[in-house]
């Protein structure tokens, strides 16, 4: 090379502060990716312990309040008869005499009305071995034989799908020690026709 200045020996003069910035330069590249791979670590971590990033509060939201079951419309009083449409036949299948009348008058007195009063036919009679039971026609089942049925609880209800009529049969057995009280059938009567409304459902919370 001409001029004043010459190079002289097998070396190159070495660039060093070009080196210096292309260290910086990938010292702040590696930065960067640092930084941005633990933000992210950091908002996974968030995630994770805050649910998710849902809109669920500690109060809850106002589903969890609402009731848990629906709520079922009250029942409807079921269609029975009265005593007075009701017409029962009494009839004692046991030894004792005069139970067949006595049972029949005190029916009367609660307001019944009274068809037949004597023994029970030979199929029945001294056959009947518990308080007694009631016996219909197919109608009756869900009518009459209820209705009946309070003032001798407990006792069998049967019915007949050739039988004709409407009236019922009170067949007396020999554990009989008497009707119900008047006032426990009549309980039962009231609740038969105006049953307990369904119970509010619950809530959540």
């Amino acid at each position: 090379m001409g001029g004043k200045y010459r190079i002289t020996g097998n070396k190159h003069p070495r660039m060093r502060r070009a080196r210096r910035r292309g260290r910086l330069v990938v010292l702040a590249v590696a930065s960067v990716a640092v930084l941005g791979v633990g933000g992210w670590g950091t908002l996974q971590l968030i995630d994770v312990f805050t649910g998710g990033g849902g809109k669920a509060s500690a109060a809850g939201t106002g589903k969890d309040c609402a009731p848990r079951t629906k709520a079922s419309p009250s029942p409807t009083p079921k269609a029975l008869p009265e005593p007075r449409a009701i017409t029962v036949n009494v009839l004692n299948a046991t030894t004792r005499s005069g139970l067949a009348k006595k049972t029949a008058d005190e029916l009367k007195k609660r307001g019944f009305k009274i068809g037949d009063v004597g023994n029970a036919p030979k199929k029945y009679d001294k056959k009947v071995k518990g308080t007694g039971f009631l016996l219909g026609p197919d109608s009756a089942l869900d009518t009459a034989l209820p209705v009946l049925g309070t003032q001798l609880p407990g006792a069998e209800r049967r019915t007949e799908a050739a039988r004709e009529g409407a009236a019922v049969d009170l067949v007396i057995g020999d554990a009989f020690k008497g009707l119900a009280k008047r006032a426990d059938a009549d309980r039962a009567l009231t609740r038969m026709a105006e049953p307990e409304p369904a119970p509010s459902p619950k809530k959540g919370c």
